[in-house]
């Protein structure tokens, strides 16, 4: 029987995980992460899916520290698996598994190495991302490509939406080609790094409108920081001001030096610096959801100024 140690976290976490089950993989060690109280935590539970499975789980603060590897050691695991686990694996915990350490990226390697990328995708506009699973190598992303998974990125799709996406395409990619690593078959896709590109993480602060953009970035940032995620924030007359949701208007209405919010047909509209129009579907002041109505009631008839 295969045996495999699984560091994992987070929705493709979970899928992933039981895909190897599926497939008869004796995991010997689940290592996943305590949730953070200071998240959101809005995706499923590594621990207690391994709890149902009666694995082994333990959370360690770094698992590269010479106790961890002694413990890993002694599992003479041939598999190591990484899905979603949010720590960098040190050459010499990888080397442990004779059979290769391999993990799943949310997106289509080599486009998107680093952290969130189903984040960075839909802020640069992608019409597609999906699932990657390659081997572990020191530096992040970008060992050999065993198999890939493409999903679409809808114009008006957010980042939770994708995600999801990308969990389906996670545990088809992993089922496709685990059959083949059993087997000692499957293929190895050396990566072009100069084809893609590296990025780092976010910050609630890289939520920021910048209002000198064109209407399409900002409803791309919107949608890829939309809740569970901060959400994007500016100002309206001032206040601090969220934008949740908002939907992109095809029409040039000429070019404004600064951004303009307005009520037309009971729509909250947007005049973009660039001469399109963005729909503001939902839109929160102060914590307080706004309706058109109680955006009038508030600050009168617009009108209103929007940034800073």
């Amino acid at each position: 029987m295969t045996r495999a140690v699984v560091f994992a976290y987070h929705h493709v976490g979970v899928r992933c995980l039981k895909v190897l089950l599926a497939h008869g993989v004796d995991v010997a060690l689940v290592i996943t992460h305590a949730d953070n109280p200071k998240e959101q935590i809005w995706f499923d539970s590594v621990a207690a899916t391994a709890a149902d499975y009666d694995i082994p789980t333990i959370m360690p603060d770094n698992p590269n520290t010479p106790d961890e590897l002694q413990r890993i050691r002694d599992l003479t695991p041939d598999f190591l698996f990484s899905f979603y686990y949010r720590q960098m694996l040190t050459p010499e915990l990888l080397a442990i598994a004779p059979r290769g350490a391999l993990n799943m990226h949310g997106s289509l390697l080599p486009k998107y190495r680093g952290r969130v990328p189903v984040n960075w995708a839909i802020i640069h506009g992608e019409s597609e991302t999906g699932a990657t699973l390659h081997y572990m190598v020191a530096k992040p992303d970008a060992g050999d490509i065993v198999a890939q998974t493409p999903v679409p990125i809808l114009p008006d799709d957010t980042a939770q939406e994708v995600f999801n996406k990308v969990t389906l395409a996670a545990e088809l990619t992993l089922h496709r080609a685990l059959p083949a690593l059993i087997a000692g078959t499957a293929p190895r896709i050396v990566q072009d790094l100069a084809q893609g590109s590296y990025f780092s993480g976010r910050d609630p602060e890289d939520g920021r409108i910048n209002w000198n953009e064109s209407a399409a970035q900002i409803h791309n940032l919107v949608r890829a920081v939309a809740p569970p995620y901060p959400g994007a924030f500016t100002t309206v007359m001032d206040q601090p001001a969220r934008i949740l949701s908002t939907r992109l208007i095809a029409v040039d209405c000429g070019k404004r030096p600064t951004p303009l919010l307005t009520l037309a047909d009971n729509r909250l509209l947007v005049y973009c610096a660039d001469g399109a129009v963005l729909q503001i579907l939902t839109l929160e002041i102060a914590g307080e959801l706004i309706t058109p109505a109680t955006l009038v009631l508030r600050f009168g008839l617009g009108p209103w100024r929007i940034g800073d």
